[in-house]
């Protein structure tokens, strides 16, 4: 019986995120926009390491790129190196 209160206290924790995780039309629409920006910075950083600059130089132009748009100094992508 004592389940109940926790699996009445688990749902209304999931239904109040749910509630948080909505998004404004106006919202939505800022992150539409700032991923297409993302995208923009990170073709220019596979541009970049396509015509050979290397890695460091490439990485440092899509810092530059992203700077306040994305977390963590690879504008929101990390990968295993």
């Amino acid at each position: 019986m004592k389940k109940k209160p926790f699996l009445c206290l688990f749902a209304a924790t999931l239904l109040a995120s749910a509630a948080l995780a909505q998004h404004s039309d106006k919202e939505t629409k800022e992150d539409v926009a700032r991923h297409r920006a993302m995208a923009v910075a990170h073709e220019g950083a596979a541009k970049c390491l396509e015509a050979g600059k290397g890695e460091k130089i490439c990485m440092q132009e899509l810092s530059v790129a992203c700077k306040g748009m994305a977390l963590g100094k690879y504008c929101g992508m990390r990968h295993a190196h």
